[in-house]
């Protein structure tokens, strides 16, 4: 009689060419999320006196601000074009992930 139930002799054929692309996935996602990490994201606002530019990471790597743009009776201002442009740059990452993602749920950074 033949045995029922489990796999003698290990996994078979298709689920074994099926951990193999799962793998393969895995790699080229993790190889994109680098890509990403990399790329840098460059966001303006007040008519380019503020602009900051964040890798795919959301690390910032450098603010520029217009000295015209500083002005000590307006601050309010000021922080808020900085706002703007910060969280344009982290909507832009966001955005590239998503695309990265394919819209895949849990698979975030």
């Amino acid at each position: 009689m033949a045995r029922r139930g489990g796999f003698p002799g290990g996994i078979p054929g298709n689920m074994n060419n099926l951990m193999k692309q799962a793998q393969r996935m895995q790699r080229q996602m993790e190889e994109s999320r680098k890509a990403l990490e990399e790329k840098e994201f460059t966001a303006t606002s007040g008519g380019g006196a503020v602009e900051v530019v964040f890798t795919g990471g959301k690390l910032m790597k450098s603010i520029t601000i217009d000295p015209e743009a500083v002005d000590p009776e307006d601050a309010e201002m000021l922080q808020d074009m900085i706002l703007t442009a910060v969280n344009d740059a982290l909507g832009q990452v966001d955005a590239a992930q998503e695309q990265l993602m394919g819209g895949m749920p849990g698979m975030g950074f």
